[in-house]
């Protein structure tokens, strides 16, 4: 029954984090194209292409984990979103770059809050892709000669 709780929980607040993050993406773009500028990490040229589909991409990520439709796989999607985002934030920071993160809006400046923060996401993703596989290994039937 934990279990099942835990399932549902990671599978909302993940979906809720990627529809919110999307959203507020696709609200903004050139707000969004000002902090992937300020990183200073992305060429010019690959800007439009990011702030045109990474939104996109976080809120069919969301939608598709409230349907539970392969789950496992979306989930590693969004531990592999989560994992970049948060190098990201850690690779800018240390560089010494003063910027907003861009993850839910302007005026979220890039600290150790806010690398904790994404890193934590990863947990309920790691939870439904270990759950996944743990269900699947049980459901094997066993073979025996």
């Amino acid at each position: 029954m934990i279990l099942r709780i835990l399932h549902w929980a990671s599978r909302l607040i993940l979906a809720g984090i990627f529809l919110d993050s999307g959203y507020v993406k696709l609200q903004s773009p050139l707000q969004f194209a000002a902090t992937l500028t300020a990183y200073q990490l992305f060429p010019e040229r690959l800007i439009p292409l990011i702030i045109t589909y990474l939104p996109w991409i976080e809120v069919a990520l969301g939608i598709l984990l409230l349907t539970g439709w392969k789950t496992r796989y979306f989930a590693a999607a969004t531990a592999g979103l989560l994992l970049m985002f948060t190098l990201i934030l850690a690779v800018t920071y240390f560089r010494g770059i003063d910027a907003d993160c861009g993850c839910f809006g302007p005026g979220d400046r890039i600290s150790p809050l806010t690398i904790t923060r994404d890193g934590l996401f990863l947990l309920p993703a790691v939870f439904l892709i270990v759950e996944a596989e743990i269900r699947k290994r049980w459901s094997r039937p066993e073979v025996s000669f």
